[in-house]
């Protein structure tokens, strides 16, 4: 286990909660979340961050949303609340990722339940607070003071990026910061 303060790419992967087709239009500033999320998703791929994802009732809300699902390398149907109810999920997670980072919909019941149920498991969520989104922000910001209530970590997409990328010498630190500009 990662016991470093400072996120290690190597011991990360990403978990992209709902974003779908069916739900985003209900979010609040649905739009700015979508894009940031893609951009997000596709600069954890740039850096070997697994990036997987949740549908919740697939059938019923539809898929992941068409911008995210190129960056996406594996989804998880679901029916339960915490992806972490889901036969075999923890067990199929990326082995040696103890350090599982959040972000999607809805923050205060879906991505909530989740990172509750990763640190139950014994892994180490963190809350990508500009990852997350709910129909109301006040839910959005209870979902926040429940994490901190918790002891679990909050951070922002470029505190993990820069953290992942160590130095503007890595060789992908370029096209992480033309993601990191465009939003």
């Amino acid at each position: 286990m990662n016991t470093h303060a400072t996120l290690e790419a190597r011991h990360c992967m990403l978990l992209v909660i709902d974003m779908q087709d069916k739900l985003l239009p209900a979010i609040h500033d649905a739009e700015a979340l979508r894009g940031r999320a893609a951009r997000i998703a596709q600069a954890a791929r740039l850096l070997e961050v697994p990036v997987w994802a949740t549908e919740h009732w697939p059938d019923k809300i539809g898929p992941t949303h068409a911008d995210l699902a190129p960056h996406i390398d594996h989804i998880v149907a679901k029916t339960h609340f915490d992806a972490c109810r889901e036969p075999g999920f923890t067990d199929d997670l990326p082995r040696h990722r103890d350090r599982v980072l959040l972000m999607g919909t809805e923050a205060h019941i879906c991505v909530l339940q989740t990172g509750l149920g990763l640190a139950a498991a014994g892994l180490r969520p963190a809350l990508l607070a500009d990852g997350i989104g709910s129909r109301r922000e006040s839910d959005r910001l209870a979902a926040c003071e429940r994490w901190r209530h918790h002891g679990l970590e909050i951070l922002t997409s470029e505190m993990a990026l820069f953290e992942w990328l160590r130095t503007p010498a890595h060789p992908r630190f370029r096209d992480v910061l033309a993601l990191v500009k465009s939003s």
